[in-house]
């Protein structure tokens, strides 16, 4: 995976908040955190975040959604 950090993220379909931090959306599309603030900054990515008070939040169901192989 390319999280580089030490974090264990719980498996996505336990995940019982609405959203997750950049980080948390990065490892579940196994994709590096940059990359999706660069989806939110150019709004081309194929999924797009909120924002919850002033910070990035990626949707729990696009991401479930995203990782079937669903359109968002």
């Amino acid at each position: 995976m390319h999280n580089a950090t030490n974090q264990s993220f719980i498996p996505l379909e336990e995940v019982n908040s609405p959203t997750v931090a950049t980080d948390a959306a990065a490892y579940y599309l196994n994709r590096k955190p940059q990359t999706l603030r660069k989806w939110a900054c150019l709004e081309n990515g194929p999924i797009r975040p909120v924002r919850v008070y002033g910070r990035l939040a990626w949707s729990v169901s696009s991401l479930k959604s995203l990782v079937a192989g669903e359109a968002a």
